[in-house]
């Protein structure tokens, strides 16, 4: 089996997540300047087979679109351009970043590092990956 790869696209930093070829288990893999996702992307996929990539898809609780939608429908964009036979999925991606900084306050993280904004990206990937994989479990 193949990886799967969860991103979290921000305005700045994108955190990434992938799961073991297994897909048992979601890891933070690190956290990019936006910019960067397309060459990180790239030069991964060469070392690691990744059968599919989750998006985050921003929304207000309503459903309506966050400043943020655009932005990452753009991402999207670029991504299927760069990695047409890529399959990507969009999943729902409130409150992962709430629920990343109560998971660095579960782990006893200090306060300094739980200011760390890319570390909160990359668990908020990692959150999202780990959602997908109950979903599909259940």
């Amino acid at each position: 089996m193949a990886r799967i790869l969860s991103i979290d696209y921000g305005l700045k930093r994108t955190g990434i997540a992938v799961t073991d070829p297994l897909q048992i288990i979601a890891t933070g893999l690190t956290t990019l300047h936006s910019k960067e996702l397309i060459p990180f992307l790239k030069n991964y996929f060469i070392k690691e087979e990744v059968e599919l990539i989750i998006i985050g898809w921003p929304t207000h609780w309503d459903d309506s679109a966050t400043h943020a939608t655009p932005l990452v429908a753009k991402c999207i964009k670029e991504l299927a351009k760069n990695f047409p036979a890529m399959p990507l999925k969009k999943v729902d991606e409130r409150y992962t970043s709430k629920m990343a900084k109560a998971a660095m306050l579960e782990m006893g993280l200090k306060k300094k590092d739980r200011r760390n904004k890319a570390l909160v990206d990359e668990i908020a990937a990692t959150i999202m990956l780990q959602e997908y994989l109950r979903a599909l479990s259940a």
